[in-house]
């Protein structure tokens, strides 16, 4: 069980705090849900929303063949936020090469109290919505330039009225993190993948991106 430090005062002291438990409970995510685990209500975001400039980061973490250097380049031009209203950048970890039953999660997994508002990481249109025993109740959306594809999963609902072609501005809530599918139990998180958009009509399986680098925004709702 995480306590809560109710004697701590000041963002410092909030953030380490925070810090230390998405740390200890990271790994749980995604994977069997062994243990009993409870989810420290996130510290507010920094309200500074301005976006780094220059060149796009380096990828973290094994980049397939198939994604070049423009798409990192225009990956970054998106200036992504992060898809959990209230979580800072620095809260963010990076859970990419963690290993699954499948191979490489290939996503990460952020974790906030159950029915946080999830926010859309970038402008997009809504492109398919899903519910399945392994992501459970899923959102895949596309940039407006129809380049990327992001993947929000395990929700524990829509935001009402969310339907299928919709166009949402970025930071805009599209549903709430929750533990649907395979997601252990007492673990609420939000699956967050970003995927080079697929050829075909299976566009929403393309190679996957690690967007930990390339987020510029911290998650602020509209």
């Amino acid at each position: 069980m995480i306590a809560r430090d109710t004697q701590a005062t000041g963002w410092r002291a909030r953030r380490r705090r925070a810090g230390a438990a998405l740390s200890l409970i990271l790994l749980g995510a995604c994977s069997s849900g062994r243990g009993t685990l409870a989810i420290a209500p996130l510290p507010a975001a920094e309200p500074a929303r301005t976006a780094p400039s220059g060149a796009a980061p380096a990828h973290a973490g094994p980049l397939d063949a198939r994604v070049s250097a423009d798409d990192l380049e225009a990956l970054w031009d998106r200036q992504l936020m992060v898809p959990i209203d209230g979580m800072a950048r620095k809260l963010v970890r990076d859970t990419f090469t963690a290993p699954r039953s499948g191979g490489l999660h290939g996503a990460l997994d952020l974790l906030a109290p159950r029915f946080t508002a999830v926010v859309a990481a970038d402008d997009c249109v809504i492109g398919r919505l899903f519910t399945g025993s392994t992501g459970g109740i899923v959102i895949y959306a596309s940039d407006p330039d129809e380049r990327f594809v992001y993947y929000y999963a395990h929700l524990q609902q829509y935001r009402r009225g969310l339907a299928v072609g919709d166009r949402v501005a970025k930071g805009s809530v599209i549903g709430y993190v929750g533990t649907t599918g395979n997601a252990p139990p007492d673990t609420p998180h939000l699956h967050f993948q970003v995927m080079k958009r697929g050829a075909g009509r299976a566009w929403w399986d393309g190679p996957a991106i690690n967007p930990f680098s390339f987020f510029a925004l911290d998650g602020v709702r509209l």
